[in-house]
């Protein structure tokens, strides 16, 4: 302690309070129709992490010719690896909306290893966008690069589909997967919804 006056103050008092960083978190950023790479553009000039998964497409022009194109996997909607506290820096952004909210109005975090199978399951194997499916009975991915998540399985052809559902931006993919692949659903430490369904 050192002695100001007639006032003894301890030294530790004088410290300036240290600010933790905050825990970076998953969040789905709302964007305007068709702005998603722009958003993704201003998003890497701003240095800020954030994962735009994208679909091969091919589309045919009015000549007949045909062309390959990369379109948004989930429209509206970029992945931001962020503070809590940096959501008011993305939100400055042109063509950012929200950031999807859950009860009460919060920002709602993804589950990190969701976002974390998705980018290294996108790489190995291609999917294509899927409408939004109730929840109902559930299936599991047991093994592969999916091996982990919850999802609608569905037959097509030969060959299975699961669909894999992020309830909170309500949007689903749909990815080939092997029936050996699929085991029985059991409660699953990623908030992603299931049904097992398999056509004849």
């Amino acid at each position: 302690m050192r002695k100001m006056g007639h006032i003894l103050l301890r030294e530790e008092s004088l410290t300036p309070a240290v600010q933790l960083p905050q825990a970076l978190k998953w969040f789905a950023l709302h964007t305007s129709s068709r702005h998603e790479k722009s958003v993704a553009r201003h998003l890497t000039q701003r240095e800020i992490d954030f994962y735009l998964p994208l679909s091969r497409s091919e589309r045919k022009w009015r000549d007949g010719s045909r062309v390959t194109v990369d379109l948004p996997l989930f429209p509206g909607y970029i992945f931001v690896h962020i503070p809590r506290g940096e959501r008011v820096r993305v939100l400055e952004i042109p063509g950012a909306l929200a950031i999807v909210s859950g009860t009460g109005g919060d920002p709602a975090p993804l589950p990190e290893d969701a976002i974390e199978i998705l980018r290294s399951g996108l790489e190995l194997r291609s999917a294509e966008r899927h409408p939004y499916l109730v929840v109902g009975q559930r299936a599991r991915i047991r093994s592969g690069p999916f091996a982990g998540m919850d999802g609608i399985v569905l037959r097509k052809k030969s060959s299975f589909r699961i669909v894999l559902t992020l309830a909170q931006i309500m949007q689903s993919i749909a990815v080939e997967v092997d029936e050996k692949d699929l085991e029985p659903f059991e409660l699953s430490s990623l908030d992603i919804s299931a049904v097992y369904r398999a056509s004849a």
